[in-house]
Formats: C-alpha cells, sequence, structure tokens
C-alpha cells in the first residue's frame, strides 16, 4: 500500500487530478510515439524526474516500486533480444542475439519504460478515489465505478487480515521451522477465507439495510487553480509529444 500512502501525502496532491490524468495521456502517447530507444530513455527520465521532483517522491520509495515492473521488463526484453534456431543434431539448440532483434528488443523495453513512467506519475500523485470521481464526471457506467470502489476498500481489509493473522503466528513460532510456515501459511489462507465470505455477507447486508439501490455516492473535494493546472499539464505534455515526434 506504499502507493496509495504516497499519493495521499505527495506535494501535488490537491492538483486537479484531471491535469494529472492528462500529462500522464500524454506521456504514455510521446512514449509510443518515439521512434528511438534514446529519445524514448529521455522521455522516460524527464517523467521520473517530474515525479521524483516535482511531486517529492522519495527516490527510494519510487525505486521500490519499479522494481517488480523492471524485473519483468528485463526478462521480456531478453527473451525479445534472443534467436533460438533448432537442429537435428547437436547441438539442438543454438541461442545468439541477432544485431536486428537486439534493436528491437530495445526499442520495446525503451517504450514499456516510457509508458511505465507515466503511469507511475499517476499512481504516485493521484488516490484512486480521485480518479474514480473524474470517472464518474465522464458519465462512466456507475456498476464499474461501484465495482473498483469495493474492490479497492477490500483490498485494505485483506492486508489488515493478513497482518493480524501472521503477527498472531509468529508470536507463537509458527515460522519456526519450514514445517510450521507451511502449516501457518495454510492456516492464514484458510482464515482469510473465511475473513472474506463473512465481510462481504455483512457488506451486503448493510447495503439491504440502507435500501441500497443506486450507484455509491461520495463528497468530491474542490481543487483550486484548476484551469492553470490544466494548462500547465497540456503544455508539459504537448512538449513531450513534440520531442517524441522531432525524433522520427
Amino acid at each position: 500500500m506504499l502507493l496509495e500512502q504516497l499519493s495521499y501525502t505527495n506535494r501535488w496532491r490537491r492538483i486537479h487530478p484531471g491535469a494529472k490524468v492528462l500529462f500522464a495521456v500524454c506521456g504514455v502517447t510521446a512514449a509510443s510515439l518515439s521512434n528511438t530507444p534514446s529519445q524514448t530513455l529521455i522521455i522516460s527520465l524527464l517523467l521520473t524526474a517530474t515525479t521524483v521532483i516535482g511531486a517529492k517522491i522519495p527516490i527510494g520509495s519510487y525505486l521500490k516500486v519499479l522494481a517488480a515492473p523492471m524485473l519483468f521488463l528485463l526478462v521480456s526484453g531478453l527473451t525479445l533480444a534472443v534467436a533460438v534456431e533448432v537442429n537435428n543434431s547437436y547441438p539442438w539448440f543454438v541461442f545468439s542475439f541477432p544485431e536486428q532483434q537486439q534493436f528491437l528488443a530495445l526499442k520495446v523495453c525503451s517504450r514499456s519504460l516510457g509508458c511505465m513512467a507515466a503511469l507511475l506519475f499517476l499512481a504516485f500523485t493521484t488516490p484512486l478515489n480521485d480518479i474514480i470521481s473524474l470517472l464518474r464526471k465522464f458519465r462512466c457506467p456507475s456498476i464499474l465505478t461501484d465495482l473498483m470502489t469495493l474492490c479497492f476498500r477490500t483490498l485494505f481489509v485483506f492486508t489488515d487480515i493478513i497482518h493480524d493473522v501472521s503477527t498472531a503466528q509468529s508470536s507463537r513460532l509458527g515460522y519456526a521451522t519450514t514445517r510450521n510456515a507451511m502449516n501457518s501459511l495454510g492456516i492464514m489462507i484458510a482464515a482469510l477465507m473465511v475473513q472474506v465470505w463473512q465481510r462481504s455477507i455483512m457488506l451486503h447486508q448493510s447495503a439491504l439495510s440502507r435500501a441500497n439501490d443506486g450507484p455509491l455516492y461520495f463528497l468530491t473535494p474542490e481543487y483550486p487553480w484548476a484551469r492553470s493546472s490544466m494548462f500547465a499539464a497540456a503544455t508539459a505534455g504537448t512538449f513531450l509529444i513534440i520531442l517524441a515526434v522531432l525524433a522520427l
């Protein structure tokens, strides 16, 4: 839940979410239009600097969140760069790194990195509640936004249950040995399933007791300087797109 914590405490928390969504969309567009890996890497660095320096996101937290997708990206890039030749005799498989595939892998990975940097900017600076409120303004189906809200709230319920159960098990040496750890893990999964089932029934009953027959309603905060924020986001996003197009 590190992303959610930083999205509420960053420097640009009170900026209109539409401006941040617009800048993120422009960042994804610029990364997709760029045709050279070097230019895409420059765009990625600009997006990362905007997140870390502009929104005051700690670099350690940023790298911590970036580690998992970067590992997946490296494995995917290695898969694209390797060419496998199957022979009828020994050696049965011959691995090579053709120059054309290396360039293709670098191009795909750099674009993916740029898009990921743009999406991380949005995730680090904008809480999901603000994004859901923005989707409601754009007339997104209420059933979709309600499901997003409930699933998002359920994640915190899962986290609390896992934390409480694991703490109780650790205090009783439930993870002292491998056998105890496997047994504790099974008990935790069973307890989690029961808790989720019970809480879903309670949520359904509480909704019925309030005659809930429509969409969920929430108070939407007001954002100062909304027009200036939209103008600044559009200007910065246009600059990124022009930077990507000039490399074609």
